[in-house]
């Protein structure tokens, strides 16, 4: 039977530890963290707590045990934790860790939990809530729909660019049917799709500006009329560097860069976001620059705007992760 299906609303499980100075050393060598509060004894002794405490999330780290190996178990993805932490953990208290299944999701096969660990004496030193995907074995049973079963369909925007082209490429080469988009250059979109075709894709060309809401909801429409699901989005969209240095520059400059990486990524994904929660499946690649950790003197308004754009994605990426979407 589905796992997701099994688990239901009221559902507990708990398991125990008692922290011991081993825990504590093993924590640091893994996260370096050597607060003196942790590790040294004539430290502790002149704070309130008198002797060594344990890291906060060396507690908590055991709820990760508990999803893994207890609540789902096996096929859980844990994708969000709010703590609180009430009462330290010293060495030599025994946790009980436990949790209760408080919802589930069934479109996004999402359960949330609320997790409390209290110490030997019952009381309460951390609690929280989880969110945690199920994730679907395959394997179990091979007439379900799958997210590998989704056909290779991919909408790449900026395709007349360089890198779209020579991503446009690859993905066919790979046995993607693409559809391909541009903001003016028709004559080497249409280049590019013939191409593809001769490799025995299928290809299709569309133009628009993505900075415009509507033209970017047309352009996902006609994508899916096209092609049907659309599995991977692909955004190379950029506009072309003036370098200039600063002193030269006016908030202008930078606008157009930002309008065109973050304006116009909000309303291509939000547009086809719909889309892959229908399937709970999707890929979304947005293709930032190099620069960003090595700059190149006078591209300032560009590499902001890809800097921008890097945090929106790990941002975002946060948010779909629950409704089976990659962010990248």
């Amino acid at each position: 039977m589905d796992k997701f299906k099994k688990i239901k609303i009221g559902d507990k499980a708990y398991i125990f530890h008692q922290i011991t100075q081993d825990d504590i050393k093993k924590f640091v060598d893994l996260t370096g963290d050597d607060n003196k509060l942790h590790v040294d004894k004539d430290y502790a002794k002149n704070t309130e707590f008198r002797k060594p405490v344990a890291h906060g999330m060396l507690g908590a780290s055991f709820i990760s045990t508990l999803i893994g190996t207890k609540l789902p178990g096996d096929g859980a993805l844990w994708f969000s934790q709010n703590l609180d932490f009430i009462l330290p953990v010293k060495v030599g208290d025994k946790l009980k860790i436990s949790a209760i299944v408080e919802k589930k999701h069934s479109g996004s096969r999402t359960i949330e939990l609320s997790t409390k660990i209290v110490n030997q004496d019952n009381q309460e030193v951390t609690k929280g809530t989880v969110k945690v995907k199920i994730i679907e074995d395959t394997a179990v049973d091979s007439r379900k729909t799958s997210p590998i079963e989704i056909k290779n369909t991919a909408l790449i925007i900026g395709s007349t660019g360089g890198i779209g082209q020579a991503i446009a490429l690859k993905l066919a080469k790979n046995g993607y049917d693409v559809v391909l988009h541009y903001y003016k250059n028709n004559k080497k979109a249409k280049y590019l799709q013939e191409k593809i075709i001769q490799l025995g894709q299928k290809a299709y060309i569309i133009s628009g500006n993505i900075e415009n809401h509507n033209e970017a909801e047309e352009i996902v429409h006609y994508s899916h009329e096209r092609l049907g699901c659309i599995k991977s989005l692909i955004n190379c969209s950029t506009l072309p560097i003036k370098p200039n240095n600063f002193t030269s520059l006016c908030w202008d400059d930078f606008e157009v860069h930002i309008k065109n990486q973050i304006k116009g990524s909000f309303n291509i994904i939000s547009s086809i976001l719909p889309y892959m929660e229908s399937n709970n499946y999707g890929k979304v690649v947005q293709i930032t620059t190099q620069a960003i950790e090595q700059p190149v003197s006078g591209w300032l308004p560009y590499i902001t705007s890809k800097g921008a754009l890097n945090a929106f994605c790990k941002a975002l990426a946060i948010e779909i992760i629950s409704k089976g979407i990659d962010l990248i």
